[in-house]
């Protein structure tokens, strides 16, 4: 992944697809959020950083064959207090 990979300030996803990108009321794009988590200029869903991190265990994992549940959770309790949406 490049340095200039850009991440949704809510769940972490890489935004590297233009297709990814959240929406604004206006319906255009987002470029801080992803679909998953930001429509229509709104979050998709409430709840807590912790609830989110347990919500994006099992797709880091899925999406990091080699990686186990403990060792995901670990890096998004260290990641994601750097997001937007958490700080």
């Amino acid at each position: 992944m490049n340095l200039n990979t850009k991440f949704c300030q809510s769940c972490g996803m890489p935004l590297g697809d233009e297709t990814l990108l959240g929406t604004n009321k206006d319906n255009s794009k987002n470029e801080e959020y992803c679909t998953y988590c930001y429509k229509n200029g709104e979050f998709t869903n409430e709840m807590t950083m912790k609830e989110m991190i347990e919500f994006c265990i099992p797709h880091m994992v899925q999406g990091n064959p080699n990686m186990s549940e403990q060792e995901a959770r670990e890096r998004m309790q260290q990641f994601f207090p750097t997001l937007k949406r958490w700080q």
